[in-house]
């Protein structure tokens, strides 16, 4: 990993070797801290070496679970 500080969702997506869709379900669970600057939302490095570090099976169906919600509150 780079030893920039913040990544943006692209850039953090890479780091990981994920979809930038699949970091949005990491984030819409809160497996991730995010820092907002503006419109623009960023990821620290440490954030994303815990995220990278952990065991996700459960982060996976929280994932799941948190797609589930926003979509039948938009339905």
């Amino acid at each position: 990993m780079e030893s920039r500080l913040l990544y943006d969702r692209k850039e953090a997506a890479r780091q990981l070797s994920i979809s930038v869709r699949s970091l949005d379900y990491i984030i819409a669970a809160k497996g991730l801290d995010t820092r907002r600057i503006g419109r623009k939302v960023l990821m620290t490095r440490a954030s994303l070496m815990r995220y990278a570090s952990g065991n996700h099976f459960n982060a996976v169906k929280e994932s799941t679970a948190a797609l589930n919600e926003v979509s039948s509150k938009c339905a």
